[in-house]
């Protein structure tokens, strides 16, 4: 089946859980390196209809689902971003966190001719989305990436069939997707932003926890792809090295 076709069946039906079955053992059990979503809470699989009688029951079961949708988001603000963990800092940083400083670096970055400033924002608040099921795997966790983004598209798929309503859920995928495989120019920018993030986030740590954090820096080295990204990851690494001084 091809991803657009797992779309079409994943989020054509308005569909409910309990909170039991937004986060069964077998999706977040860190020891369960191929853990996956179990089949008996996956939707059925019927095709997307363009029209819907409009009814309240039909309101009824959007809303619901809207708020089943935001409610597995609330793992975002919850879960740390594990490399910080990692590294002793103190009170890190959450997941949502990390996208809503990217959201805004999208929205005050200089206007780029040919690109598309909405989309771009809208990618930062969606990137990393996924982790509200699989959290932040990071490559110390051992997980080789084929499988991190199976998890994660796995969990993405979920998450729309979730939410239920089809044109934000296929705009969500579609976002998601875009990124992942870096296949736009908005993409490239979102993808610089969320490397300029995680280096300005260790210079603050730095500041102000006194941690060494270069392995972070080294890991961005060389890897900006965009003209916004070069230009501020260099502001970030001029400032750094003042504070050494």
């Amino acid at each position: 089946m091809s991803g657009s076709q797992a779309l079409t069946s994943l989020c054509s039906k308005s569909h409910r859980y309990s909170c039991s079955s937004l986060f069964p053992p077998s999706i977040l059990s860190s020891s369960n390196p191929r853990r996956r979503i179990p089949r008996q809470i996956r939707p059925s699989t019927v095709r997307m209809s363009s029209s819907h009688p409009a009814s309240s029951s039909a309101a009824s079961s959007t809303t619901s689902s809207a708020i089943d949708f935001l409610t597995l988001c609330h793992r975002l603000k919850t879960t740390k971003r594990a490399g910080w963990i990692r590294r002793g800092v103190k009170g890190p940083e959450s997941i949502a966190d990390h996208m809503y400083r990217m959201g805004i670096m999208a929205l005050v970055a200089s206007d780029i001719p040919g690109i598309d400033r909405d989309r771009c924002i809208k990618m930062a608040l969606v990137h990393d989305i996924a982790e509200a099921i699989v959290g932040d795997i990071t490559p110390s966790d051992g997980v080789p990436k084929s499988e991190k983004s199976r998890m994660e598209r796995e969990a993405l798929d979920h998450m729309c069939a979730l939410l239920g309503e089809p044109s934000r859920a296929k705009e969500i995928h579609e976002l998601w997707m875009e990124y992942e495989e870096n296949s736009s120019p908005e993409a490239n920018i979102v993808k610089d932003f969320d490397k300029v993030e995680m280096i300005l986030q260790a210079l603050e740590y730095e500041n102000e926890q006194g941690h060494d954090l270069e392995e972070f820096f080294q890991s961005t080295a060389g890897k900006f792809q965009t003209e916004v990204g070069k230009a501020w990851a260099a502001e970030i690494a001029s400032r750094r090295k003042k504070n050494k001084h």
